[in-house]
């Protein structure tokens, strides 16, 4: 039987689909560096954990559609320390915030709609677009530059009548691109101007470097119907595998259209959510810890790979991803390489190759993304894989 052409047009995830090969690797025994995943690996903090074991529930029940009335509470109490003021009813407690980024595109553009955003760009949101049947518009950036936002005309030469949004990720994934108070501002006047909506996914709003400013579309008075945030609990307090993100709008309409995908889903993650409202109230030194030690690998991980001959990477100030430019061919096929024929004292490297982050054919052919998520003498040693494979992989270009 025939499956859908949706699924059948729909890209493999850049971040997963090496994975056989990885996997064929290690039952060979050979030791894997993981780069090629945000799965953070930092302990989850006591609070949530705790919650797990203190669960007197004698039903594991359905939660409200839009989640518990607490854990929107705790969350508009964690937006207020960040001098936005959202009230429980501004915010819907999703299943990830995959689910929050999918019930946007739904509730706020038809098929046939368009989207503008930039590229490379988080590989998902592509796959959400294909479901909602929006076609994607996109802006390139580059990596000399840091993946900076493109010029305000740039963005108004896509806008067509069929427009309907524009798409941030900020800190971005997966340039590691943190966009400033200006660029934001620049934002602000395009959505205002030609009414559209402006979505800003802001799951990696802590982690910021170098003493910049985090400037968050929902800082913007005057935009209460166009500003869409979308935000989760799974990298803030490494917790990927409770599955609750959020969406947070002061557009009652776009509130009252998500409950409707809410309700045919039923319930978003139930053990989910009191670990979730369990972690709102760890001390702030939990999260102050972590972004230090993000930080810590971020300028490991940069400072051996700017090492490297011929690679280029650009500094990444938010979240805990860098892009980089390696001297080969194809950056897909060394990625493939280095998990099915390379290997160094039994060990090899696994990479995202950045080509699954564009939309446009043939770029980011000789990028990758890396997540810093492991400790720093592993990144250290991950990068010095990289050096020896890039000495002998047959398509470095020298």
């Amino acid at each position: 039987m025939k499956i859908s052409d949706r699924i059948t047009g729909m890209a493999s995830s850049p971040i997963r689909k090496l994975t056989p090969l990885a996997d064929r690797a290690k039952s060979k025994g050979v030791r894997i560096y993981h780069l090629n995943i945000g799965q953070p690996d930092i302990r989850t903090p006591d609070r949530g954990l705790a919650s797990l074991k203190k669960i007197d529930r004698q039903v594991l029940e359905y939660s409200p559609s839009e989640g518990f009335l607490s854990l929107r509470k705790k969350i508009s109490e964690y937006y207020a320390r960040y001098g936005m003021q959202f009230t429980p009813e501004d915010i819907t407690v999703t299943t990830g915030a995959s689910e929050a980024v999918l019930f946007a595109f739904l509730t706020c553009m038809d098929p046939g709609d368009e989207l503008i955003t930039t590229e490379p760009t988080y590989a998902n949101y592509l796959a959400f677009a294909d479901v909602a049947g929006v076609k994607v518009r996109t802006l390139k950036t580059h990596i000399d530059d840091g993946f900076a936002l493109p010029q305000v005309e740039h963005f108004e030469e896509l806008i067509t009548d069929r427009t309907k949004a524009i798409l941030i990720c900020n800190p971005n994934n997966p340039s590691g691109t943190l966009y400033d108070r200006k660029e934001m501002q620049m934002l602000a006047d395009i959505v205002r101007k030609h009414d559209l909506y402006l979505f800003s996914d802001e799951v990696y709003r802590e982690f910021v470097y170098d003493g910049m400013e985090y400037f968050s579309a929902g800082h913007f008075s005057g935009l209460d119907d166009n500003v869409v945030l979308i935000d989760s609990f799974s990298k803030r307090y490494s917790e990927c595998g409770i599955r609750v993100g959020a969406l947070i709008t002061r557009n009652r309409s776009v509130t009252q259209g998500v409950l409707k995908l809410c309700q045919a889903r039923l319930s978003p993650p139930l053990l989910g959510q009191i670990v979730a409202e369990a972690s709102c109230d760890e001390d702030q030194s939990y999260l102050d810890n972590v972004i230090s030690e993000y930080d810590s690998r971020r300028k490991v991980l940069v400072d051996a790979l700017s090492r490297i001959p011929g690679v280029t990477v650009s500094v990444p100030h938010g979240a805990f991803y860098a892009m980089a430019a390696l001297p080969v061919d194809d950056a897909e096929k060394f990625c493939a390489w280095c998990l099915s024929e390379f290997q160094y004292e039994g060990e090899s490297v696994m990479l995202a190759p950045a080509n699954g982050f564009y939309i446009t054919p043939g770029l980011g052919r000789n990028e990758v993304r890396m997540a810093y998520v492991l400790k720093s003498e592993d990144l250290k040693r991950a990068a010095f894989l990289i050096g020896k494979a890039l000495e002998s992989y047959p398509g470095t270009v020298r």
